[in-house]
């Protein structure tokens, strides 16, 4: 199961691509609200009903966390202890992590970017402590792959999808969703 967590104030689209990518797919995906309601609202004031409340998170089955970013989503995020005790223990038995924009500063205050190559939104590398940044738009090193930040949330969920069915499996729904053109013309 991937689980892709919610904080008030996450960015809209750093989650909503993602999940939608995901789950086009066919990857099982979760999104699970910190809130403690089912509702939280993103950065831009909407509301987005969770899937679940993390409580109800079953870590054992977690096979990715991802973390939208967005302010101060990725503050919130950082704040709430239960989320980060479980993201550490997740990837100190090898599980992977995902973060994009300013929500990769979760990872380096946890320590887990140590010797990492990492990408988050601009000044906000300062936060990744230890890492190597790269300024990417999206960087994988290992089990850890990072976004730079909004406009980078189609090819983060890409690139997700590649990490669990292999490298190129995007490519169909990269035509599919006619982001190739996209790509290409700009």
């Amino acid at each position: 199961m991937i689980y892709v967590f919610l904080a008030t104030g996450f960015e809209d689209i750093e989650a909503i691509a993602p999940v939608d990518i995901m789950r086009r797919a066919g990857l099982q995906v979760q999104t699970v609200s910190i809130t403690g309601e089912n509702v939280v609202t993103s950065a831009h004031g909407v509301g987005i009903t969770a899937d679940m409340l993390l409580p109800e998170v079953d870590f054992s089955q977690a096979e990715m966390l991802v973390l939208p970013g967005g302010l101060p989503g990725s503050t919130n995020l950082d704040a709430c202890k239960p989320l980060t005790e479980a993201i550490k223990r997740h990837f100190e038995t090898g599980g992977a992590i995902a973060a994009i924009c300013a929500a990769p500063l979760v990872f380096g205050h946890l320590g887990l970017l140590q010797g990492r190559r990492a990408t988050c939104y601009p000044g906000v590398e300062g936060e990744l402590k230890g890492a190597s940044y790269t300024a990417a738009i999206v960087e994988q090193d290992g089990n850890i792959i990072t976004g730079k930040g909004p406009a980078a949330a189609f090819e983060f969920g890409y690139t997700i999808v590649d990490f669990f069915l292999g490298e190129g499996a995007s490519m169909p729904l990269r035509q599919g969703m006619i982001y190739k053109e996209l790509v290409h013309s700009a």
